[in-house]
């Protein structure tokens, strides 16, 4: 089904008793015309439960997006739970690193805003874990989902939120549904602080990058890939700028490469002051 005004926000939990707190809160509708993933949806926001592992995550994140994801810069949410050697149950963190366990490639989601709570690392496994011995975060979704979301949107607007369901005194094998529900709904408001952030670095970007990106096709050659990179840099740039115009030389640059490298330039001493 295609909404009239389709979602800005889209969440991925792999539980059901994940989502149900947040289905709940928002007041989400089921959209019982999808059946290969439980949808649920209101005005601005799309939940979909993609199931359990890294799988199951890409897949119906990728699903979601191609059936609903019509706005051109989505905010994209993983929210579940996760393990840690000795963090309390119950405790929430915003995901600064990611790393896959199995091909041991590593993310970073940028963090552009004051978070809403502490951040930390995590490490996506592909199957539950019973050893409690490292330090970082420990799920089963977090990597296939940042990869996978990472094609539909820039990465500012792409971010983890876990909430600590099991350590070493309370192992995996204790979790409960009703328990993971009750732990997501303590962090309500936290999550709608998230989304509102994210939603207003999403307002940021969608106008003046679309105009200034037709403006550089204009004037310079860009190849179809070049085309994607410079999206892809207007959108950085808006973000971490707060929007502030970019004034070009168009005496210093000659062909789209030379854009492309001039704007890397212009963030990374926006990053830098960071």
């Amino acid at each position: 089904m295609m909404q009239q005004n389709p979602p800005r926000i889209f969440i991925y939990a792999a539980l059901a008793c994940e989502a149900k707190p947040l289905v709940e809160h928002f007041k989400l509708k089921k959209d019982t015309t999808v059946q290969p993933f439980a949808v649920y949806l209101n005005q601005d926001i799309c939940l979909t439960v993609t199931g359990l592992g890294k799988s199951a995550m890409a897949a119906g994140l990728a699903y979601t997006q191609a059936l609903l994801g019509a706005v051109e810069h989505p905010v994209l949410v993983n929210i579940g739970i996760a393990g840690h050697k000795d963090h309390a149950v119950g405790s929430l963190f915003l995901i600064d690193k990611i790393t896959d366990v199995d091909s041991q490639k590593s993310y970073y989601p940028p963090l552009v805003f004051t978070p809403p709570c502490p951040t930390a690392s995590i490490q996506t496994v592909s199957r539950p874990q019973f050893d409690y011995g490292l330090q970082h975060l420990c799920d089963m979704e977090a990597s296939a989902f940042y990869e996978t979301a990472i094609r539909f949107s820039t990465g500012e607007l792409i971010h983890c939120l876990k909430v600590i369901s099991d350590n070493e005194l309370s192992p995996v094998e204790n979790i409960q549904p009703k328990q993971v529900a009750e732990l997501i709904a303590a962090h309500v408001t936290a999550i709608e602080t998230l989304l509102a952030e994210l939603s207003r670095l999403a307002a940021l970007i969608t106008v003046p990058e679309s105009r200034l990106f037709e403006q550089l096709l204009q004037r310079y050659h860009f190849t179809v890939s070049e085309q994607g990179q410079l999206k892809n840099r207007l959108s950085r740039w808006a973000v971490l700028s707060q929007a502030q115009n970019l004034e070009f030389d168009e005496s210093l640059l000659h062909k789209g490469k030379d854009v492309l490298f001039w704007l890397d330039q212009q963030i990374s001493k926006i990053e830098f002051c960071l």
